[in-house]
């Protein structure tokens, strides 16, 4: 902008705006995006409520997973079999199972939620489930941010048909690829609770340290400077 002084032209000079001291302070923090497994808090609440990822959308038929390179949510396959997923599904932040992944989550809600969100979650129960002769269990939740859901505290108060479908749905989605998985009885939120405390546990004392499970059928070992890129979530 210029003005008229004395017939003589007068330029006028806008101070630069300052950026908010909160961006700043992101964009100096850290070189590299944050990463949603390690990075993410798992929130105050945990074990019982803690921050989920949501990797699959509720009705999808794409199986979306985390790329544990990037940090970023890829596609993994397109379903074999005419199923979707009955349930937004993901996994919890700062935990680590014996499978090499992050603890997976079921989480009942209203709305589907895109891939990459997270949200508040409730432990209400666990469902075991062996996949391929490989421990794969999956924690049941409910968002705890959600007017339908969030008074739900255990799997008995959810309606029996609820559970069917749930468990259906894991015993068919591999079926066309000639993969066996076999889903025992539920169990209740005390378990879950248990099996978060566990597994956040685990991510504190191995992940740190560069240290993490390499499974295999012969058993479970601990190695070093293992690339967690190559173990496939289920």
């Amino acid at each position: 902008m210029s003005t008229e002084e004395n017939g003589e032209e007068v330029r006028e000079t806008r101070q630069t705006p300052k950026l908010n001291e909160r961006i700043l302070s992101s964009l100096s923090r850290r070189s590299v995006a944050a990463h949603p497994w390690h990075d993410l808090e798992i929130g105050p609440g945990a074990p019982m409520i803690f921050n989920c990822v949501v990797e699959i959308t509720k009705g999808s038929k794409v199986k979306y997973e985390l790329d544990k390179k990037t940090g970023l949510i890829k596609v993994d396959r397109i379903l074999y079999s005419s199923v979707v997923y009955p349930h937004n599904y993901g996994f919890i932040p700062r935990t680590l199972c014996e499978d090499n992944d992050p603890l997976d989550v079921l989480v009942l809600m209203q709305e589907p939620v895109l891939p990459g969100c997270f949200l508040r979650a409730r432990a209400i129960g666990l469902m075991p489930m062996i996949d391929q002769g490989e421990k794969d269990d999956k924690i049941i939740a409910v968002c705890a941010d959600d007017p339908e859901y969030k008074h739900y505290t255990d799997l008995k108060e959810l309606a029996p048909h609820r559970l069917s479908e749930i468990r259906r749905f894991f015993e068919d989605y591999k079926k066309n690829e000639n993969k066996e998985v076999a889903v025992n009885d539920f169990l209740p939120a005390s378990t879950a609770v248990e099996a978060i405390q566990f597994s956040m546990s685990v991510s504190l004392e191995l992940l740190p340290n560069g240290l993490v499970f390499s499974n295999s059928r012969k058993g479970i070992k601990v190695v070093i400077g293992e690339d967690l890129q190559g173990a496939d979530a289920a």
